[in-house]
């Protein structure tokens, strides 16, 4: 399933909320669960996992009603490490917590160009177009004017032409002339010369759609001898290489990409908890059941007996609950 066709299909959906929801009662458990001395982080993850991120908001708004206080600020003043990056995550609207993830990997020293790139290679025109407005609003300034101060050379134009969101066209209509012609465009500015036209290569993956950008990939391996992937990988390095090759990866197989994602999140020496946060956070209302059967496809493991290794106490009980046994 590539990114293009991942709209919100029932199925997928691992968080789907309370059948019977009220939010005051909620919000009072949530108040009992912090108030006075030590916090219980149990009643805390039973209800905001299992309720969906409309719920959540509502639980919010009776909080600030009936106790007069923030419920994210309280959140944040009572608990503590990766625990609370993950409860406070799911407190955010979508496309703001999108565009605050996209914020703190430019924010201080350094960038985290890994976000930005999964971020962008993975979301459609719409999801993009709100994520840009959010951040907008949150931050008083232009993503793609921040992305552009943030990064340079080919990793900028490669980010920039994604953000534009021109790859979405869901018609599914593919003319072969064009496919054959770019897939030897691409072989023309890679494997035939020596140096690379990296914007030969950034213009066709950005701009084409997903169905056509299959078909380029099958007359590419025809021409080449070798998948597009192999050429990236000797053509160019770097974050640049991370881009196109996520770009590929996403157009081949969305849930693939965000198993991946995961799966390197957690395996070897500390786990990446950012990635492991962000991702099964927010794609746990979107596709999280079909990631977690790719996941066990491509690993021969559970996506939850991986979290189970991994991860420990509050923070581990509220992932587990967020990802759900298999479907």
């Amino acid at each position: 399933m590539a990114w293009w066709k991942a709209w919100i299909e029932q199925e997928g959906v691992a968080v789907k909320g309370s059948p019977h929801f009220n939010p005051d009662p909620d919000a009072e458990t949530l108040y009992k669960a912090m108030k006075g001395i030590g916090t219980n982080e149990q009643a805390v993850t039973d209800v905001l996992t299992t309720r969906s991120n409309a719920q959540r908001q509502q639980i919010a708004k009776s909080f600030k009603a009936q106790f007069g206080k923030d419920l994210t600020e309280t959140l944040k003043s009572e608990l503590s490490g990766k625990f609370e990056r993950l409860i406070v995550a799911l407190m955010y609207l979508p496309y703001r917590y999108e565009a605050k993830e996209l914020h703190d990997a430019m924010k201080g020293l350094g960038t985290k160009e890994g976000v930005i790139i999964e971020i962008l290679a993975s979301r459609t025109k719409n999801q993009l177009r709100e994520i840009m407005k959010a951040y907008e609003e949150d931050y008083g300034s232009s993503l793609e004017e921040d992305i552009q101060a943030d990064t340079s050379g080919y990793l900028e134009r490669i980010l920039v032409c994604l953000l534009q969101g021109s790859r979405d066209d869901v018609s599914g209509f593919v003319d072969p002339g064009l496919a054959l012609q770019d897939a030897q465009d691409l072989y023309a500015a890679g494997e035939k010369i020596r140096g690379t036209d990296e914007m030969k290569f950034i213009t066709i993956l950005c701009t084409r759609s997903a169905t056509h950008l299959m078909r380029v990939f099958e007359e590419y391996e025809k021409i080449a001898n070798k998948s597009i992937e192999d050429s990236i990988k000797s053509e160019t390095q770097g974050s640049l290489e991370e881009a196109m090759l996520t770009v590929v990866k996403c157009t081949r197989n969305l849930h693939s990409y965000f198993a991946e994602r995961l799966y390197y999140a957690m395996k070897g020496a500390g786990t990446s908890d950012g990635t492991l946060i962000r991702n099964i956070v927010s794609r746990s209302e979107i596709d999280l059941n079909l990631i977690k059967c790719q996941f066990e496809k491509m690993y021969g493991k559970t996506l939850s007996s991986m979290i189970m290794e991994d991860t420990s106490g509050d923070y581990k009980n509220a992932l587990l609950n967020l990802v759900g046994g298999n479907p």
